[in-house]
This record gives C-alpha cells, structure tokens and sequence, in this order.
C-alpha cells in the first residue's frame, strides 16, 4: 500500500510530535521561541562536527546544542545584557562558526537543503530507534521537573520560595531542548524544528482553558500535522519538512476562527 521510506517517515513525525508537544507548550509559556531558534541554529555545527569525525549526528547536535545553553545561562548570570542580545549573539555566532567549517570540509558533500529543511522520508530504522528512545527519556524527564518548571513559570519567586529548585529545573529544561532539537534535526531540518514546537503549542493555547488541555492539544495538532503534512506531500509532491509546518500553520489558522467564536459568544 505504501512504500517502507513513507511508513518510517510516518512513525518518525508522530514519535516528533509526541515530544514537541508539551515541550512547546513550556516554549510559548515561558516565551523562549528565540531560545529555540539559538538552539537549532547552532546544531549546523553539530552536524560539521560530526562529520569532520564521523560521530553521530543526534549526539554531535545534543552535546553543542547543551553546551550553547550552558554557555546562555553563565552569560545571563556574568553579563548586564539583555537575554534576546545574548540569544542573538550566540545564534548567529554558533551558525557563522558552522558555516565556514563547512567551507573547510571539500572533501565532504553536504546536503544544505536537507540540513536547512530535514528530509522525514529519508529515516531508517536506526533514527526511529534513536527518536522514540530519546522521545520517552526526554518525555520522562520532563514529568520529573513538571512541577517546578511549571510552578517557575507562573510565578519564580513564589517556586523559589517553596524550595523547588526553579534554577535546576530551568538547566534541565534546556538540555531537554538540545535533546529535541538533536533527535529532529535529520527529520525537520534546523530551520523549522523551532515551527514544530512552536505552531502547535500556539494553536493549542487557542482553543485551550487549562494548562492540561493546552498540552493535550498541542499533541493532537503535531500528530495532525505529521499526517496531513507527509499525505499531503505525497500528494502533491512537495518537500515533506515544509509541508509538515504548513499543515501545522493551517491548524493555527482555523484556531483562530475558534477565538472570534468565543469573542461572538461572550458579546
């Protein structure tokens, strides 16, 4: 019925879904979309590095996309500038690093697209091991720092004085965004894993009343962009990464219409 590469590439979106999810949902609460953005730009040097010495890649991306977090965190505490310039400096630092390693490595054939875009269809049975593997630990860690990463989030002093750690937490949290980053990167591409965890969280907030729905919702749209994206690619024959974010931006879209139902409603 359909071809092994299409059933793969199937399993590996829902196994991305599931897991940028609810880390989304902490991306939009918490308004770190750039943070996400610094994180998937500086995996360009993962990928350099793990071809220069033929490492792998989900781990090569992991371990830079963790130590440019660290690096954000010492920043904020050692430097008066502000957070977006710190992001934007390590952003576009960690790419322009990545870029001329690049230009070093002749003796090696990039796919730049793939790189900027993903390629789903191209996932073997060693990444879909590596996705859902990685899926379920980060999934766990995550409901082991729920608590005080939520608690932080709505109120850091309050978290603080409750002696939940919020500074721990926050840590883990970023190393939880290396470790999405760094299992997508081969499916999504470094230019738009940010729109995974990004445009279903966003779509979900919309037609949510809780925390609890919003997370629930933003799993239900990334499965449902997963589908419609790769069908729809399939299709019309289209970059599957792309399409993927388009669908994810349709769903935005018509949860829009769910906001001015409710604004109807309470006029």
């Amino acid at each position: 019925m359909f071809d092994d590469f299409f059933i793969r590439a199937l399993i590996a979106g829902l196994g991305i879904a599931l897991v940028t999810g609810p880390l989304g949902c902490f991306v939009v609460w918490r308004r770190l979309s750039y943070f996400g953005d610094t994180l998937a730009h500086s995996a360009l040097l993962g990928v350099t590095l793990a071809y220069s010495f033929e490492l792998n890649i989900a781990l090569s991306v992991f371990i830079i996309s963790s130590l440019i977090a660290l690096i954000l965190i010492q920043l904020q505490k050692k430097t008066n500038l502000p957070g977006d310039a710190l992001l934007g400096l390590l952003a576009h630092s960690s790419l322009a690093v990545g870029l001329v390693v690049i230009g070093f490595l002749t003796f090696i054939r990039f796919d730049i697209m793939g790189l900027l875009f993903g390629d789903i269809l191209a996932v073997t049975t060693d990444d879909l091991l590596i996705i859902w593997t990685g899926g379920a630990v980060i999934l766990l860690v995550l409901k082991l720092i729920w608590k005080p990463l939520f608690a932080s989030t709505v109120n850091y002093e309050l978290a603080e004085a409750e002696g939940l750690n919020p500074d721990r937490a926050k840590a883990i949290f970023t190393i939880l965004m290396a470790a999405v980053i760094a299992i997508s990167i081969k499916m999504v591409g470094l230019l738009l894993i940010t729109g995974m965890l990004i445009i279903p969280a966003a779509m979900a907030r919309n037609i949510s009343d809780s925390p609890q729905k919003m997370v629930f919702f933003s799993i239900i749209g990334g499965l449902l962009s997963v589908l419609l994206g790769l069908f729809s690619s399939l299709e019309f024959n289209t970059s599957s990464g792309p399409s993927i974010i388009m669908a994810a931006l349709l769903l935005f879209i018509l949860s829009l219409l769910n906001i001015k139902q409710s604004i109807k409603l309470k006029n």
